[in-house]
């Protein structure tokens, strides 16, 4: 028993969650209105895999309870260069629209909001994020995950093409 308890606090250190938004949301009916509260949840291990998740209950800690398991059961794998990411990627959400680019050692996390949270979820250092359009948490949260997801390594590429790394570098040159 005391194993397992152990076991369960070593999976839950790995994670880190920020919470991005917690709001009030409310139903009105016949008898007037129901209250309840919406949690918006960013979840990482620091090592390319990120997850995102939304939960709803009639208390706070509930709600980010719920958004954060289900942030880790849609855990999605990001390659990765390093501290940074391979290459540019557009991603898109909604009205939100976002572009990441990525940059040189020591230039920092720069982007704001949603996006900062998933880059340090992410483990992701050195990266530049511009957001376009609107600017709601949810959707550029989601905008910048729907880029993530685009991102391949130089091994799928090349297996997608049919070469090796090796072929492919030379190529460029």
């Amino acid at each position: 028993m005391i194993q397992e308890k152990e076991k369960n606090i070593k999976e839950t250190q790995a994670y880190v969650d920020h919470v991005v938004a917690v709001r009030r949301v409310t139903k009105v009916t016949k008898g007037g209105k129901r209250f309840r509260i919406a949690a918006f949840v960013v979840t990482g291990d620091k090592n390319g895999n990120i997850g995102i998740g939304l939960g709803h209950s009639k208390e706070a800690a509930q709600a980010i309870a719920k958004a954060t398991v289900r942030a880790r059961k849609k855990m999605i794998a990001i390659p990765r260069r390093g501290r940074t990411i391979p290459y540019s990627v557009q991603g898109r959400h909604g009205a939100s629209r976002v572009v990441i680019h990525p940059a040189s050692h020591g230039t920092g996390n720069i982007a704001g909001g949603a996006a900062r949270a998933l880059c340090n979820a992410a483990g992701i250092e050195d990266v530049l994020i511009k957001r376009v359009g609107s600017s709601h948490s949810m959707n550029v949260a989601k905008a910048t995950l729907n880029a993530f997801a685009k991102l391949r390594t130089a091994d799928h590429l090349a297996r997608l093409r049919g070469k090796s790394v090796k072929q492919m570098v030379k190529e460029s040159e």
